[in-house]
């Protein structure tokens, strides 16, 4: 069959013979079922060799022969059992009581495949009234043993087909049992379907009604069958962009979408974010006296730019379109696009510093290739968001990724033993899942098992599992689990840099766009993304700063609606109006503002010892990308440090404690100094010890953010003049 007459997705052949019989279906000795397991699958070609005893030992010969020469392979056939192009099968995968029924539309030789035969055919899939998503487009005049025909294809091996379905009209059935009900002694039990439309199973868009026999009555009809499904459901797809291109190439570079650019002519995806702990609880509704309100004319609220501005540049905003991450958009897509399309599994490691558009870049990948699936320009698949900062235990991830594939709640351990079952064992019709693990860091358990799970299954061939990895350092994998580990799992790397001013700028001003009145000056957006990109290039604290500064000069109008005053009018009358422009200086008071907190002024009035060893903790966490060490590692960081003062630097001898000269800076090092500073730490919160004990094994983390202590301790004159910088 040609290739171009179907929308064939490449398969993995399956390892395994799958013999037994689906559930309800009766195995009779008859010419339907399937022989002996051990017998082997042949070809039937168009023209037959003379007769061979069994299969000899030049049959893979011939088969390579008859590949070169072009002989056509017109079916198949195992013992007595034989099967040709158009005949209705039923397949069943190991591990699963599911049977699906589908036709045989062409035979695939592969005989360069290592794991298998390479003896597989292309199935066109049944469904059942219950694989129809759109409830409200659902028939209710189905039959109770109906199929729908649908215009989805995949490759399976012959291995996986265990006997013969019988698929007629309804019309043939009632003839054959007027009762409407199949005895359960007949050899058609579990095993006669009615089929008489055709449907997309996703759209709920169906063919009209046709008679079966009249449809199929060849082999060569398949053809037919195949276009009158594919016309009948405008399952048709658009030809995808080649990936054959370069991400770079302009021809091929897909722009970051513009949400409001999808066109109303595309519907959202009904399928959200899957976190199948956030089941919806119903609750009895506590009545309460509220409090007290003022209510602010909506037409004064709406018409205030400052309101608007604030709205725009507060972090949890979505925005229309996502600028300077065009390139890791289009990597991201076309690596996902590709995983799906081609039915394998990927693991794509995405690393970055906080703040660099990493989750928001996935998320609207997401929603550019759910809209896709509904245009019916790519294959379904299944996604679920599990974030390490929203789960109690990284073992839980196990629950979430069973729930979204199966909608089943179980304890972590089964999930787990599910879970390793069903992506090591084959099943023809598979979705392929995607799953996004956001805040990869909290995800890291002592064994690492969690990591190496996820970083393993979608290796295995029958997997059809994509991980989006998202962390914030990029060698977190190395760090983690062990180099013979790391070494064997195929991860696809995309950093995302830090932010330069120059894309900062671009970030707040799309943020800006639309706003009236010009309030924030050119010059105040271009400090503000300077100092931040000086510091990290975080996206989110040049937002906050420039929220901040709005809402100063949005104080330093007089009478400002959002902050009604208690004042009469004549008294506002008579007071003189502000600018409530953000320029320069109102983005410095913002930045003092943010700099100059109670923790950080803390911070900067602690002892040097105490510094050296938060700035040690800090290197440390910056070194291994986890959040969480021990005093012992930490202990070791500060003696790594250069403690020893340089020779141009003799004033720092007043620095050190009690007078103490230079040579004597590496007493500061000591057990004894970094013990009682690490308890005096734990005393004001700053940091978290176990057990309260400043021993080596016990485990230490900040109990502040660690940008926080960068932020005061990045210009610290005494940690500088150590030789020591954050």
């Amino acid at each position: 069959m040609p290739a171009q007459a179907l929308s064939v997705r490449d398969s993995e052949p399956l390892r395994r013979r799958l013999r037994k019989a689906p559930k309800g279906i009766a195995r009779e000795d008859s010419d339907d079922e399937l022989g002996d397991d051990d017998l082997p699958w042949e070809w039937i070609y168009e023209t037959q060799p003379p007769e061979r005893n069994g299969q000899d030992a030049n049959g893979e010969g011939e088969r390579k022969r008859r590949k070169v020469a072009g002989d056509k392979i017109v079916g198949a056939r195992t013992g007595a059992f034989e099967c040709r192009v158009g005949d209705c099968v039923l397949l069943k995968a190991e591990g699963s009581n599911e049977a699906w029924v589908g036709i045989i539309c062409e035979f695939v030789d592969d005989t360069e495949d290592e794991d298998g035969d390479g003896m597989a055919a292309n199935f066109m899939w049944f469904s059942t009234e219950a694989e129809i998503r759109n409830k409200e487009k659902k028939r209710t005049d189905f039959y109770w043993n109906e199929l729908y025909i649908t215009p989805s294809w995949d490759v399976n091996p012959l291995a996986s087909i265990n006997g013969t379905a019988r698929v007629t009209s309804l019309d043939a059935f009632l003839r054959k049992y007027p009762s409407g009900k199949i005895p359960r002694q007949s050899p058609d039990y579990g095993k006669a379907f009615v089929c008489r439309r055709g449907c997309n199973t996703r759209t709920a868009s169906y063919t009209d009604e046709f008679v079966w026999e009249e449809l199929m009555q060849t082999g060569d009809d398949i053809f037919k069958l195949i276009d009158l499904v594919k016309q009948g459901t405008k399952a048709t797809r658009r030809r995808r962009r080649a990936r054959s291109l370069s991400p770079q190439d302009e021809a091929y570079h897909p722009q970051t979408p513009s949400k409001t650019g999808r066109g109303p002519s595309t519907p959202h995806s009904k399928r959200t974010q899957t976190t199948p702990g956030s089941r919806k609880r119903s609750s009895k509704q506590l009545e309460f006296t509220p409090l007290a309100t003022r209510r602010l004319s909506p037409s004064h609220v709406e018409s205030s730019p400052f309101q608007l501005a604030r709205t725009r540049l507060h972090v949890s905003a979505v925005p229309t379109s996502l600028p300077c991450r065009e390139g890791e958009f289009s990597l991201v897509y076309s690596h996902l696009e590709a995983a799906i399309s081609d039915g394998a599994g990927n693991c794509i490691y995405i690393s970055g510093t906080p703040g660099t558009g990493k989750t928001a870049t996935v998320r609207e990948v997401i929603g550019r290739l759910e809209d896709a699936v509904l245009s019916d320009e790519l294959d379904d698949f299944i996604f679920v968001e599990i974030n390490g900062m929203k789960i109690t235990d990284p073992h839980q991830s196990y629950t979430l990724l069973w729930e979204a594939l199966k909608g089943q709640r179980a304890s972590p351990a089964q999930a787990l033993d599910l879970l390793e079952r069903e992506f090591s064992n084959p099943s023809p019709r598979r979705t392929p899942c995607v799953v996004l693990m956001d805040e990869l860091d909290q995800l890291v358990t002592k064994n690492q098992a969690v990591m190496y799970n996820f970083f393993n299954w979608p290796t295995l061939r029958h997997s059809r599992l994509i991980v989006l990895a998202v962390a914030n350092t990029m060698d977190l994998p190395e760090r983690t689990l062990s180099n013979k580990i790391s070494s064997r799992l195929g991860l696809t790397r995309i950093t995302f840099p830090g932010y330069n001013h120059e894309q900062l700028m671009k970030i707040i001003q799309s943020r800006l766009e639309g706003v009236p009145g010009n309030i924030v000056d050119p010059d105040a957006i271009q400090f503000a993304s300077r100092k931040v990109a000086a510091v990290s290039g975080d996206a989110r604290r040049a937002l906050d700063i420039c929220r901040r500064a709005v809402e100063l000069a949005e104080g330093d109008v007089q009478g400002d609606p959002t902050t009604p005053s208690k004042t009469s009018r004549a008294d506002d009358a008579s007071a003189k109006p502000k600018s409530g422009r953000v320029t320069i200086a109102t983005i410095k008071k913002a930045i003092n503002e943010a700099t100059t907190n109670p923790v950080q002024q803390h911070l900067r009035s602690l002892p040097l010892v105490s510094k050296l060893l938060l700035a040690a903790l800090l290197l440390r966490i910056r070194r291994t990308g986890l959040a969480e060490t021990t005093f012992g590692e930490t202990l070791d960081e500060v003696h790594r440090a250069n403690l020893r003062p340089p020779p141009s630097n003799p004033g720092l001898a007043h620095l050190l404690p009690g007078g103490a000269r230079a040579g004597q800076a590496r007493d500061m090092s000591r057990p004894g100094h970094i013990h009682t500073a690490a308890l005096e730490l734990v005393a004001t919160g700053l940091i978290n010890l176990e057990a309260q004990r400043a021993e080596r094994s016990s485990k230490l983390r900040l109990a502040i953010s660690d940008d926080e202590v960068k932020m005061a301790l990045r210009d610290d004159a005494e940690l500088r003049l150590l030789g020591i910088g954050v």
